[in-house]
């Protein structure tokens, strides 16, 4: 399953810092989840979000905690020689 990342609130970012920022966003979840695990590690974390713990099974947890922390890995690689802005995130479309 194919996704899009896009780098949403960095203002007067060029075109092209934003490109590169999003591919190195792109790449590290990438590493750490593979391709076709992003959407099911997206889903498990939006789950998790929205159920209480006892609502989910250990898997789909794991899975959740496991969304959380390659996020954080790919966000530090995306926004990696941009500088810092407050209100910045990436955010992820499954397409």
């Amino acid at each position: 399953m194919s996704y899009t990342v896009k780098l949403i609130d960095f203002p007067d970012a060029p075109a092209d810092v934003i490109a590169s920022a999003e591919s190195r966003f792109r790449r590290e979840l990438d590493k750490l989840l593979g391709e076709d695990g992003v959407a099911p590690a997206l889903k498990a974390f939006e789950n998790a979000s929205e159920s209480s713990a006892d609502e989910l099974g250990k898997d789909e947890l794991a899975l959740a905690a496991t969304w959380a922390k390659a996020y954080e890995s790919a966000k530090t690689a995306g926004f990696r020689a941009l500088g810092e802005a407050d209100e910045a995130y990436f955010e992820i479309r499954i397409d």
